[in-house]
Parts: structure tokens; C-alpha cells; sequence
């Protein structure tokens, strides 16, 4: 693939993303670079006054900024449809899954629904969401799901996906973003067998540390040292990299992964192999089937 400049993003006029979780984090970010190349950008988040927030600081580096809030609760499953129908637009050219949550708390929480939190927020909200979202991107849209560096080497347990016999925070939420992963890869073949025209790419952001991440109204960087953790990781400016290519790169394919150059950790977004159990067909179509069943949506069955 070409050389790819993160500073100097493809113009995108006329375009419409929505980046779930945009108001925070890494989703801030992606949504703050997209917003720079002339787009249209719909931040997802369940809370409007941090989307205002977020807002008014991308309007304070992109004077210019197109953006809009939709409000999204991915953990509120029976809630997405009504909110998807808000959208008053016919197309959207890519929707980036990145909204997630990491509990630390050693219990196990449930949604009102009774699924537990961080599956259902990272993994069900989501293929839920782009169940809902398909008609406006059937003609051409990218599905970009951000997984993590964690998800790749899980071991997901289709017996236990709610972490209900052994719940153990960063286990259940690293099977969370694996789950995301194999669920954007099945997604791909599936709109590949039916000659869709839209596709679906993985992402991660490596290593993004929130001491190495540039200050902005809605993001405080911790003071302290930041050395040696710079030599091999980086900020959440630097993570949203991966994604803003998988959205924007004309050379992109479906069913691709792109990650940080540097060991999976650091630098620029390139193209990674796609290997181990995220490779494995035969385990993403279960986890289809078993999201579908827990949320009464198939998408592409």
C-alpha cells in the first residue's frame, strides 16, 4: 500500500461519519481528525453534554468543523433502533465502532437487559448498531470496528460470553474486544458473499496511554514522567491513527487490520496480518450466532 500521512489526510467534503464514543478518549480523537478533512462528523454518546464539550473543542482547532451528537447508549440495547432513526440523512459513508468501557471494580455488573456490562456495551451495542445502520451504508460504507492490542491474544469462551462462571475484569473486557474483532471479520465475508458494496475493517491503537496523550478541554494529561513508557507506546492522538485510515485510505479492503507500525505498539497505521484466532471463520460464525440470538438481530444471516 502507499505511504500513508497522518498529518495530511485525504479531503473528505460531502462525506458523513459517525464515531461512536467521540466525545472521550481515542473516539475523540478519530473524530477530531476526521472533522479536519472537511466531513461530516456525528459524535455517539449517551451523554449530550459531553458531546457539546467535545464539540466546542474540535470547533477550537477546526474553525471550520461540520459536526453533529447522536444520542447512543450501547449498553441500552432496546434503545438503539429509536436512536439510529433520528438520523436525518440517507447515506453515511463509515460508521466507527470505538465506544467501549473497561471496569476495574472486581463486580460483575449487568445491563437492565441482564447482560454484563462490557460485552454488552463493546460487542452487542455494537452489532446491534450496525444492524441498525446497514441501509445507509449499502452503498459504499466502511463498518470500522476498534479493537485492541489485548483482543488479538484472548481466549474467548463461547460457553461464557456474559462472564457469568468466572468473571474477571480485564479478561471479560479483553473477550469483549476480541468478540468486536471476530464479529467485524464475519461481517466482511458476509457482505462479501452477498455482493454488498459496503465492507468492514479492523483497527487497533496499540499502546495509547493517557499520560502521552496531547491536552484538550476534554482531556487533562496526568503530569509526571513519561519516560521510558514513550519509547514504546503512545497517545490516544496517536491511536485514533489506525482508524482515521481505515475510514479515509481509497486503497483500504474489506476484511483488512490496521494497527501501529512499531511491534503492534507505536507509529504510523499499517496493514497487519490477520492471524491466529482472529483468523478462525469458524469461531467468529458462532459468536455471530450467539450475538444474534442474544440480541434478536442477524445481519446478513
Amino acid at each position: 500500500m502507499s505511504h500513508w500521512d497522518v498529518h495530511h489526510p485525504p479531503r473528505a467534503e460531502g462525506k458523513t461519519f459517525l464515531v461512536t464514543g467521540g466525545n472521550a478518549g481515542i473516539g475523540y480523537f478519530v473524530a477530531e481528525q476526521l472533522a479536519g478533512t472537511g466531513a461530516t462528523v456525528l459524535l455517539g454518546s449517551r451523554n449530550a453534554a459531553k458531546a457539546e464539550a467535545a464539540m466546542k473543542s474540535i470547533r477550537s482547532r477546526v474553525s471550520d468543523a461540520r459536526l453533529g451528537h447522536l444520542e447512543l447508549d450501547l449498553s441500552d440495547l432496546a434503545s438503539i433502533e429509536s436512536s439510529v432513526d433520528t438520523l436525518e440523512i440517507e447515506r453515511l459513508d463509515a460508521v466507527v465502532c470505538n465506544a467501549g468501557v473497561l471496569l476495574e471494580e472486581p463486580a460483575r455488573r449487568e445491563t437492565p437487559e441482564g447482560h454484563e456490562l462490557m460485552f454488552a456495551t463493546n460487542h452487542l451495542g455494537h452489532f446491534v448498531l450496525v444492524h441498525r445502520l446497514m441501509p445507509l451504508l449499502e452503498a459504499g460504507g466502511r463498518v470500522v470496528t476498534t479493537g485492541s492490542f489485548v483482543g488479538k491474544s484472548a481466549e474467548l469462551d463461547l460457553d461464557d460470553l456474559q462472564s457469568e462462571r468466572d468473571y474477571q475484569p480485564k479478561r471479560t473486557y479483553s473477550r469483549s474486544k476480541q468478540a468486536q474483532m471476530l464479529f467485524a471479520f464475519e461481517l466482511d465475508r458476509r457482505l462479501r458473499a452477498t455482493g454488498s458494496k459496503a465492507m468492514s475493517v479492523v483497527d487497533h491503537p496499540g499502546g495509547a496511554l493517557d499520560s502521552l496523550t496531547p491536552a484538550r478541554p476534554v482531556h487533562e494529561t496526568p503530569s509526571g514522567r513519561k519516560f521510558p513508557a514513550g519509547l514504546l507506546l503512545q497517545g490516544k492522538e496517536a491511536g485514533a491513527w489506525p482508524a482515521v485510515r481505515a475510514v479515509l485510505d481509497p486503497a483500504v479492503r474489506g476484511g483488512e487490520m490496521f494497527g501501529p507500525r512499531v511491534f503492534g505498539l507505536r507509529g504510523e497505521p499499517r496493514l497487519e496480518p490477520v492471524r491466529g484466532r482472529l483468523a478462525d471463520a469458524d469461531l467468529a460464525a458462532r459468536l455471530w450466532t450467539a450475538s444474534a440470538d442474544l440480541t434478536g438481530v442477524g445481519i446478513r444471516s
